[in-house]
């Protein structure tokens, strides 16, 4: 069936029936489709949701563009705690060298900031901050709660503290070369390896930077990973020629950048001491879309995971990583990913389904656990994108609203019904007319980047709180 190209895509509509290969979207839940679906569910309310949303008032956006885009684009949560971070570590340094300093200081310092920085990156440690900070409970003010949400802007943090750190590295080469060339106590080995260190980190930074990182994420994720194993094993060198004259097992007990190094080392490896190749059984969803099934038991001591999360997986572990949302099977001891199409690596895996795939680390929380901090939320996905949402409605946390739009969405993510729409829904106005009806405390966008950020700045920008990947890694 097709339809003329102003109609809107096929949208969300509530359902008391099931659809094939769909488990439990009863009562409250909100299902995608066409109009024209009528036939193939049972109960669909007379009333869509979206009955004469383009006719609907839908306030303008608060305060001037300029002061607008300066809150919403220029200093977010992410941007803040950058610059809250790279600005302290500078107005030490200034003081520092303003007022005399070592170059065992600076290299303490910039130990430090690498410290924090491999930290924030680090599983178990984003997952702690997670629970402690979704751990907020719904009754608590809106405002606090919505402060607590953006928990996934940590890397904020992260990329801070490894811009500081390198600019830290700077001033040690250059204090570094200066004792030298002067004859103090500092060794040509220590001075040289400090400089080449800092190379590696300038490398990682320039590759890290989203033009580049976009382009060619494969070799972002590579070059980081590789710089920077080897930059960490030149830091252990330096903080080992740093201790001089003194024994390893004094340096051990009394020298902090060595206690930094050990754990630094030892957060690097924890993820792939839990390297694993497990068996994975494929569906193929479509011709750009496949779910592998996994029994998370495989991975011994792994937890079940959790709605919100996602996992790693490659087909060559060293070279490459994707990360996909995990999809708990209710009544099961299985989990899945859905797989859809997004580049060459995507392709091939769905052309050619593995039987066995590799796993690392744990399952990271990621930016749709926040949907268990309020007490009514919209979700609003595209595509494939129901993946990752689908398990949080499984869960039954709170009373939800679905948005699901896209073409051929039935045949990308489930076998059953299929209606091909033409035309595009003005996405801002349709989330705020829902989003109202609804009386939702937030909307969850799961999407592409571009519809992802118009969705999030449309929706703050008129006070309604609304949460979407940030794409900082």
């Amino acid at each position: 069936m097709s339809t003329p190209s102003s109609t809107i895509p096929s949208l969300a509509y509530k359902t008391s029936g099931t659809i094939s290969g769909v488990p439990e979207f009863k009562a409250e839940s909100t299902l995608v489709g066409d109009p024209s679906l009528k036939s193939e569910t049972s109960s669909v309310i007379e009333k869509l949701p979206w009955d004469g949303y383009l006719e609907a008032d839908i306030p303008d956006k608060t305060q001037g563009k300029v002061m607008r885009d300066l809150r919403h684009l220029v200093f977010t949560i992410y941007h803040r705690l950058f610059g809250v971070v790279f600005a302290s570590n500078l107005a030490i340094l200034v003081a520092l060298l303003v007022y005399g300093v070592n170059s065992q200081r600076l290299g303490l310092i910039t130990v430090a900031n690498i410290f924090v920085a491999i930290l924030m990156r680090q599983d178990y440690v984003v997952n702690t901050f997670f629970y402690v900070f979704t751990s907020v409970p719904p009754s608590w003010p809106l405002w606090f709660r919505l402060l607590m949400a953006r928990v996934y802007h940590l890397g904020g943090i992260h990329s801070g503290a490894a811009v500081s750190g390198t600019v830290w590295l700077a001033a040690l080469a250059g204090q570094g070369t200066k004792e030298l060339a002067h004859g103090e106590q500092i060794s040509v080995a220590t001075v040289a390896i400090t400089w080449i260190i800092l190379v590696f980190l300038v490398g990682i930074i320039l590759f890290a930077l989203p033009a580049f990182r976009v382009k060619s994420h494969d070799t972002f994720e590579r070059i980081h990973r590789f710089m920077g194993w080897t930059a960490t094993a030149l830091v252990v060198l330096l903080t080992n020629d740093w201790r001089g004259d003194a024994s390893l097992g004094y340096a051990l007990v009394h020298s902090a950048p060595m206690w930094l190094m050990f754990i630094i080392t030892a957060s690097l490896a924890l993820p792939w001491s839990r390297l694993r190749k497990v068996p994975v059984r494929a569906v193929i969803l479509s011709d750009h879309a496949v779910r592998l099934f996994v029994n998370y038991k495989v991975f011994g001591f792994h937890p079940r995971p959790v709605p919100g999360s996602f996992s790693r997986i490659s087909l060559d572990p060293l070279h490459e990583w994707h990360a996909f949302a995990n999809v708990p099977v209710p009544g099961t001891d299985e989990f899945s990913l859905i797989v859809s199409q997004a580049g060459d690596w995507t392709t091939e895996l769905i052309r050619n389904p593995p039987k066995e795939i590799w796993f690392r680390g744990t399952p990271v929380a990621g930016v749709l656990r926040v949907n268990i901090m309020f007490r009514r939320v919209v979700f609003v996905a595209t595509g494939s994108g129901i993946g990752p949402i689908a398990p949080c409605l499984f869960e039954k946390r709170q009373p939800s609203r679905l948005l699901w739009t896209g073409a051929n969405i039935f045949e990308d993510v489930w076998r059953g019904s299929y209606t091909r729409v033409h035309g595009r829904p003005d996405m801002v106005k349709l989330t705020y007319k829902m989003v109202q009806d609804f009386n939702a405390e937030a909307v969850v966008v799961i999407s592409n980047e571009p519809l992802t950020r118009k969705l999030v700045y449309g929706l703050m920008s008129r006070g309604v709180p609304a949460f979407g990947a940030i794409w900082d890694s």
